[in-house]
Order: C-alpha cells, then sequence, then structure tokens
C-alpha cells in the first residue's frame, strides 16, 4: 500500500490548474490517476518554462505520478473509449462547462449508465442554478468577483488588484479534493455513487468572509463587512534596521511583553488598547508603535529577542529563492529531485501531511504526452491490432 487511497482509479479530463490540482492531490494520497488529454495536450504543457516541447514547468507542477492518454473526443470511436475508461474507474474530475461536457455525451446521466457508483465531480466557475451559470471563469475572474480583487487594493491602498498567487485555483482546487474523498466515503458506506459540483464563486465567498463577514454577521447589520485588524495599512512586514521582519504582537500577554520591553508601559492602561476588542477597533495605533520601534535594531536582533526573550511569534522575511536555502524545508524534504525521462533531473515538492500507517510515496514524475496511452487501453482488454488501429485513425494519440 502506497498511502491511504491505494486502490483507487481516477480520471482527469481537466486543463489549467484547478481540476488538475484537486487530481494531484488524490494521486500524492495513493490513488491511480489517469489524465485523458486532448491531441493538443493540457494547455499548462505550453506554459513556464521547459526545456522540451509540451513539458513546461507549469505542466511539471500538478501533473506528477498521472498516466496520460490521448483521446479525440470529438470522434465517436474516442468516446467509446472513454467510455471504456469510465467503466472501470471510481471517480471522474472535469472542468468544462456544461454545454461542452453536454455535447460529448460525458454528462453525469450519460456516464453514471455505463458506471452507477461513478463519483462524477465538475469543478465549475459558478454553479449549475444560478443566473452566472455556464459563464467563463478563470482565477483572475473569481478574485474579482469573490471581493477579493477590491479588497487586496484597500490594504494596499491602491485600485483593485489580483494576488500574487492563483490563490482562487488552489483553494478552489483542495475544496474539490475534500469534496470528491466525502463522496468516496459515502460510497464506501453505501455503495452508492454520486454527481459533485464544486464552483469556483461560491466557494471563494464563503473562504473570504469567514473573517470578513464582521457586522454583517447580524441581521440587521451591525457594523460593515470587515475584519479591521487584516486591512490596515499598518499589517506588514516592519522595517528594521537592515531588512524587514514579519511579526505578530496579538494577545494581551504579547502586547505586554511587547511594551514594556520597549518602554511603552503606558499604552497598557489607556482605553484604547486595554482590552482586545479596544485594540480591534484602535489597532493602527499600536501598529504605529510597533514599525517605530522594530526601526531601532537590526532583524537578527529582533529575531533574538523575539523567539528568546518575548515569546513573540516572529521571522525573517523570504523572498521565494530564500525557501530553496531554507534549513527547516531542507529538513522536512520539501524539496526532492527525480531523474525524469525526458526532462532529466527535476525538482518537485513532496506533500506535507504524513500518514503513519499508510506511507506516501507519490510519484514525482509528470507524464509526456499521451505515453500511457497503449497501457491504459491493453489493461481495459483491448488488444493489440485494436490499439494500432485506433492510433492510425487518429483517435488514440501516443507519444511516439
Amino acid at each position: 500500500m502506497t498511502g491511504p487511497l491505494d486502490g483507487l482509479r481516477v480520471v482527469d479530463l481537466a486543463t489549467t490548474l484547478l481540476a488538475p490540482y484537486a487530481t494531484m492531490n488524490l494521486g500524492d494520497l495513493g490513488a491511480e490517476v489517469v489524465k485523458v488529454e486532448a491531441p493538443a495536450g493540457d494547455v499548462t504543457r505550453h506554459l513556464g518554462y521547459a526545456k522540451n516541447p509540451n513539458m513546461a514547468s507549469g505542466f511539471l507542477a500538478v501533473n506528477r505520478g498521472k498516466q496520460s492518454v490521448v483521446i479525440d473526443l470529438k470522434r465517436p470511436e474516442g468516446v467509446e473509449v472513454f467510455r471504456r475508461i469510465i467503466a472501470d474507474s471510481d471517480v471522474f474530475v472535469h472542468n468544462l462547462r456544461a454545454d461542452a461536457i453536454g455535447r460529448l455525451g460525458l454528462t453525469y446521466d450519460d456516464l453514471r449508465k455505463v458506471n452507477p457508483s461513478l463519483i462524477y465531480c465538475a469543478a465549475t466557475g459558478f454553479g449549475s442554478d444560478g443566473p452566472y451559470a455556464g459563464r467563463p471563469a478563470y482565477d483572475d475572474i473569481i478574485q474579482a468577483t469573490s471581493g477579493l480583487a477590491a479588497l487586496q487594493g484597500e490594504v494596499t491602498g491602491r485600485d483593485p488588484t489580483y494576488v500574487g498567487s492563483v490563490l482562487v485555483d488552489k483553494a478552489v482546487g483542495l475544496a474539490t479534493t475534500v469534496a470528491v474523498l466525502a463522496a468516496v466515503v459515502h460510497r464506501e458506506r453505501t455503495g452508492e455513487g454520486q454527481q459533485v459540483e464544486v464552483p469556483m464563486f461560491e466557494t471563494m465567498v464563503p473562504f473570504l468572509l469567514l473573517e470578513h463577514l464582521g457586522g454583517e454577521s447580524y441581521v440587521p447589520p451591525v457594523g460593515p463587512a470587515r475584519y479591521s485588524r487584516l486591512i490596515t495599512p499598518h499589517r506588514r512586514p516592519y522595517r528594521t534596521a537592515d531588512g524587514f521582519l514579519a511579526v505578530v504582537v496579538y494577545t494581551d500577554r504579547h502586547w505586554e511583553r511587547f511594551l514594556k520591553f520597549v518602554g511603552r508601559s503606558d499604552l497598557l492602561v489607556d482605553e484604547r488598547y486595554a482590552t482586545t476588542a479596544a485594540r480591534s477597533e484602535n489597532i493602527d495605533g499600536l501598529y504605529a508603535v510597533v514599525a517605530e520601534e522594530l526601526e531601532q535594531r537590526t532583524t537578527a536582533e529582533w529575531l533574538r529577542i523575539m523567539n528568546d526573550e518575548l515569546d513573540i511569534p516572529a521571522a525573517k522575511v523570504n523572498t521565494i529563492e530564500d525557501l530553496f536555502d531554507d534549513p527547516h524545508l531542507a529538513a522536512v524534504e520539501v524539496f526532492r529531485t527525480a531523474e525524469h525521462p525526458t526532462e532529466g533531473t527535476v525538482r518537485w515538492m513532496h506533500p506535507s501531511y504524513r500518514f503513519s500507517g499508510t506511507p506516501l510515496e507519490p510519484s514525482p514524475i509528470a507524464p509526456p504526452l499521451g505515453a500511457d496511452s497503449r497501457a491504459v487501453l491493453a489493461a481495459l482488454g483491448y488488444d493489440d491490432a485494436d490499439i494500432e488501429a485506433l492510433v492510425a485513425d487518429g483517435v488514440l494519440g501516443t507519444d511516439d
């Protein structure tokens, strides 16, 4: 056994990042993942840096451990091959819009006829029963519609701006993983498959408002929908005498220790800062004190003081480049290397979770386009002549 999902077979008909990230997570947990690609391949095969065609860094990042089968689903013969794969699988994940999946004849109603116990998961932009159903959506679109871009603008004092990461794709990808796992548990208990929908918009709005619902938690509202501590411009890495420091002075004990250390005990009895509620309403004033005091010492000095004397959370501000030399990440072996059959030595990131009874052994290898087409069909019972006929007709693609 190589993970808790050993024996589970997942079919991935997904492109870009959200749904492939979800199926990669399932693969990391031990599932077998068959990635079905169009003849042109997933668009991420061409995104980022590349040493060879169809194997760009964007593809390597979210498709490790999968098998690649190339099928032309615009051909009836291709759809028949796909249905054979589904009949022998447990989970199907896609991120196509409803009209596209309908034209292919691959809706839930279509596929449960060939596999009644199938878990069918669609990662969509917007829920299928709302007025936005069917609209195209990418990470940037949902950052905008969910309020995240506007909130980032408030924080930075600029126009609405996007987070410098595909945060929506990754957050909704994790939600998709969770939803599939819940359906797997239900099927284990009852034998029943089901249709699962994970819409980006409806996932991200509660995700964002978890801490920002604020006064809108009550009807009628008792205040605005914001958590003021998180949107003040003073909440930022602080400048020290020689760099920057992340520090969170948060609890009563933190503030007592810090203010006494810097000689500002007077603020402990100031009614604006005497309680957690009062500090939350007047946090800018305290953050200004923190910013002023941190400039008086070096980053190294403050790290020693915060960690060894005051027991206040503090850390250096890493650049992305710093991560590759971080001693903790090295000790826990987050970054690892492997020999790829076409790309030489590649760096990959091991999943963070650990299981004592079902240790993970995820494959770091992202497949060349069509590398597994013949093997997957052979396992389904296709003989060599049938497979070669499908290849000759352009229904099935291979890497040779």
